[in-house]
């Protein structure tokens, strides 16, 4: 069966960025979700969150506008909106605990069809625990965005029956964004909500553990001349 050259870091980051509403507050975590803050669609009013006391963080520094002093999650340099305000760690997490972020978008290593993430330590012999604040967001955002691989780099699914890495928090995934396809997270488990172009329904269920749904005719995600993805 021939694979499939799935979306890349950006342009996952860039769909993503694509299907947050206005006036949304967004924690972007470590990692590839940090990409976000850099493709949010011009004259929307998002205010971004940072668990290190960021609230209305603009996209990343560059030349003269980077102070080493104000950094994320992912000790990037970043620039900030109007207004914004910064925060010590207590009140940075009360308001992840407190259900105020209406997303939090998050890295994982697994996430299983119940909606189960693990994204703070696998099973390698040289893994390095590194949990932050993940735990506080998944259970205090009111829905958890996830990017990530839709494989390991051995192939190995990501999408699982069960997770087998130590959980995150349980049943806690709202939609997953792969380099192959967009995913909800339903009662009835995981169901497709787009696929990448030259994607089929065969191949995806093929690198996928865990059982897909269709309830409908799943969206395409082309991409432009510029390499901007977008539904169809």
């Amino acid at each position: 069966m021939q694979d499939i050259i799935g979306l890349t870091r950006q342009q996952i980051a860039q769909l993503l960025a694509s299907d947050i509403p206005d006036g949304s507050i967004v924690n972007l975590g470590i990692g590839m979700p940090t990409l976000v803050g850099d493709y949010l669609p011009p004259g929307r009013e998002i205010l971004l969150h940072s668990e290190n006391g960021i609230l209305g963080m603009g996209p990343a520094a560059a030349g003269e506008q980077i102070d080493p002093d104000l950094i994320n999650a992912s000790r990037q340099p970043i620039t900030l909106l109007q207004g914004a305000s910064i925060t010590e760690h207590t009140i940075s997490f009360a308001m992840m605990r407190g259900g105020h972020l209406d997303y939090a978008v998050l890295g994982a290593f697994q996430v299983s069809e119940q909606g189960d993430l693990a994204n703070w330590k696998t099973d390698a012999a040289d893994a390095i625990p590194a949990v932050g604040g993940a735990m506080d967001l998944a259970v205090g955002a009111k829905q958890v965005l996830v990017t990530m691989e839709h494989r390991g780099r051995d192939g190995t699914p990501k999408l699982l029956r069960q997770c087998t890495y130590p959980l995150t928090g349980k049943g806690v995934v709202s939609r997953i964004y792969t380099d192959l396809a967009v995913i909800d997270v339903a009662p009835e488990g995981l169901c497709v909500h787009a696929m990448k172009q030259g994607v089929s329904a065969t191949f995806l269920r093929s690198v996928t553990d865990a059982p897909l749904h269709f309830p409908q005719t799943p969206r395409t995600i082309v991409l432009d001349g510029a390499g901007v993805p977008r539904y169809e």
